[in-house]
């Protein structure tokens, strides 16, 4: 006979073991079925993020901008430090004992709310089952009230640049590197990227970034794009736009690669080249033909708007449905899908979704990008409010980049919020929130905001959308 949950996640990453953890909170039985193991066989929660994403990429980008402080910025505050060095192995020791203790935590988690943890691989079978195949092949079916996919996803891997886990990298091998690179290539100069080679270009390796794109960051603000490729070049990150890349093969212990940029091939060797060129949904092999599930043209699932599939009392949340590959992105679809099968009209609002790439200064931004709203005719006005000119960032010696706000120019709501520089994942929450509760460009400038501080700056690019800006002289608006 088999086991029967009210809900049962296929995987325990950030959208599947909130949703866990969150169902079982309502009352609902729940299990949450993962592949991943650890070094001793038993399973290991959190996903990519917790695990290869996430939190290691963040513990490296704190350890590398902690030494690049100390090497090459804190001697304008007085503090004299000679010759300073990385410990890398250290370095990734940290990095793992944080990831140990954060899985961890979710098994203490999932055990105080009664949440079955099954190791194996999830496979969605007709009727709302799953069937699971463990390591050692053993399969067993369970019976769900309601089965919620959150498979993840998978780097997306190109057939120039075949990785083989020594020379040429993914992501997750860019996070085990136990020497500094003299020389490292990264192919793709978006998020994974950035972030990767911020880490390893701060510890000492000269990064040369391939980019096939023509435009930096083209899903950012044209503006912060902009002013972000100013601050990643000062810093030495060597970012080439339109190139594409055409082979990459291993010799005498290093990496050639050749690729095209404008109309001409070039070759350049490199000691390890990162592959970041994004992510695809994890959804082969995934579900039963007779499932009733479909995939669009990309491998994603078809969901509507509260994340349900086409087949009876089966949702997908996180990296394989529609919308950005964002940790919080798929722990709200979570939390929103195991409420709605609680009996809760719980919804989430997509327009209102941040994004961060955690480089120094960090990159943020929340809503439509003024690019956006020209495209769309919207009527806008924006205001924008430099680093330099505030105190408490000068007082930190780290005042590059600048705060953008883009409000409607009729009704002044708040459109959107881009932000390069310190802090702007902290700083783009607050403007989230203003969003959430639908406020206007003046209610942000009506409101006190603690001095000095960083925060001011949304403050200041507020009062800037009607030319009403403090510390920093207005431009004159046109007639």
């Amino acid at each position: 006979m088999s086991e029967k949950y009210d809900v049962v996640v296929i995987g325990a990453g950030p959208a599947g073991y909130v949703a866990a953890i969150r169902a079982a909170q309502l009352g609902l039985s729940t299990a949450c079925v993962e592949q991943w193991l650890d070094d001793k066989g038993k399973v290991r929660l959190g996903g990519t993020c917790l695990n290869v994403g996430c939190i290691p990429s963040k513990a490296l980008l704190d350890s590398s901008q902690k030494f690049a402080e100390a090497r090459d910025h804190l001697a304008v505050h007085g503090i004299a430090i000679k010759d300073p060095s990385i410990d890398v192995p250290a370095m990734l020791g940290r990095k793992d004992k944080i990831v140990d203790q954060l899985t961890g935590g979710i098994a203490g988690l999932f055990k105080h709310n009664g949440v079955t943890a099954i190791s194996g691989t999830g496979k969605v079978l007709s009727g709302a089952r799953v069937e699971v195949t463990d390591k050692d092949g053993e399969v067993q079916v369970i019976s769900a009230g309601n089965v919620i996919i959150a498979a993840g996803s998978l780097p997306v891997n190109i057939p120039p640049a075949p990785v083989d886990d020594e020379y040429i990298i993914d992501s997750t091998g860019a996070l085990e590197l136990t020497e500094v690179p003299r020389r490292l290539g990264v192919i793709g100069a978006g998020v994974i990227g950035l972030e990767l080679g911020s880490v390893w270009s701060r510890l000492g390796s000269e990064v040369v970034m391939l980019e096939a794109l023509e435009d930096f960051l083209p899903m950012m603000d044209v503006q912060i794009a902009k002013e972000s490729a100013k601050i990643f070049k000062k810093q030495g990150l060597d970012i080439r736009l339109g190139t594409r890349v055409t082979g990459a093969k291993v010799k005498d212990g290093a990496v050639e690669v050749t690729y095209t940029a404008a109309g001409e091939e070039h070759v350049e060797t490199f000691d390890r080249l990162i592959v970041a060129v994004g992510r695809k949904p994890r959804s082969q092999e995934l579900f039963a033909s007779d499932s009733g599930i479909t995939l669009d043209e990309r491998g994603y699932i078809f969901v509507n708007d509260f994340c349900e599939t086409e087949a009876p009392h089966i949702f997908a949340v996180g990296d394989v449905v529609r919308g950005p590959m964002l940790a919080h992105k798929g722990s709200e679809e979570g939390i929103m899908v195991a409420e709605r099968i609680a009996g809760k009209k719980t919804q989430m609002n997509y327009d209102c979704i941040p994004s961060v790439i955690y480089t120094h200064p960090e990159v943020a931004a929340v809503g439509r990008t003024e690019q956006e709203l020209k495209a769309d005719g919207v009527p806008y006005k924006a205001g924008v409010f430099p680093f330099v000119a505030s105190g408490r960032a000068l007082a930190a010696n780290d005042s590059d980049g600048m705060v953008k706000l883009l409000a409607h120019a009729e009704n002044d709501r708040i459109l959107g919020c881009h932000i390069v520089g310190p802090s702007a994942a902290d700083l783009v929450q607050q403007v989230v929130i203003a969003m959430e509760f639908g406020s206007s460009a003046e209610d942000l400038a009506l409101t006190v905001f603690a001095h000095p501080t960083l925060s001011e700056a949304v403050h200041e690019a507020a009062l800037a959308v009607e030319g009403h800006a403090i510390h920093i002289a207005n431009r004159k608006k046109r007639k």
